[in-house]
């Protein structure tokens, strides 16, 4: 239920390749070194987001919430931030595998508190923006891979990324 696009999706290369139908998010128009700023605007715009008096409300009982979607975007900032560094301190090392819709229900994403959440996902959007402004160089070229067999640079995985956060904002209907 996360995504029309799942963060672990096993044809994930489309996105890289061409526009996103639903969100307009285009990789090749994205600077890997610009992943940082991107992720810094739209940690601003999750927050916000988070703060609407309907956050919690689900707009039909087969999309999650606005409050559901910030949970998630804060899981994948997490997440996404341990494989960053895993990549950048290992050769080519393999991801563990994340069940996202089972993460939701777990961690009851529906009755966590949205003030709570805009914390958590600020420090943790602040930390990956970071993580990924300290990368450089050679870097952008280290290699790493999901389970499934899907194989990322920094540089693939950093764009790959961002993509998620924004398709999200989309669905939630962030303003521009």
């Amino acid at each position: 239920m996360a995504a029309d696009v799942p963060v672990d999706d096993k044809d994930w290369t489309w996105v890289l390749e061409r526009v996103c139908p639903e969100c307009g998010y285009d990789a090749a128009s994205v600077e890997a070194t610009d992943v940082s700023s991107r992720v810094r605007d739209s940690t601003d715009r999750w927050v916000e987001v988070l703060g609407r008096p309907d956050v919690a409300v689900r707009p039909r009982a087969d999309v999650w919430s606005a409050l559901e979607y910030g949970c998630h975007v804060r899981d994948v900032f997490r997440r996404f931030d341990e494989r960053l560094q895993l990549m950048l301190d290992h050769d080519d090392p393999q991801f563990a595998n994340w069940d996202q819709d089972e993460t939701a229900i777990a961690e009851r994403y529906g009755e966590q508190d949205p003030s709570t959440v805009a914390g958590e996902l600020r420090v943790a959007g602040e930390r990956i923006a970071d993580s990924f402004a300290d990368v450089g160089g050679e870097e952008w070229q280290r290699g790493g891979r999901r389970s499934d067999g899907a194989a990322f640079t920094v540089d693939s995985f950093a764009r790959y990324f961002v993509h998620d956060v924004v398709h999200h904002l989309h669905d939630v209907g962030a303003p521009r």
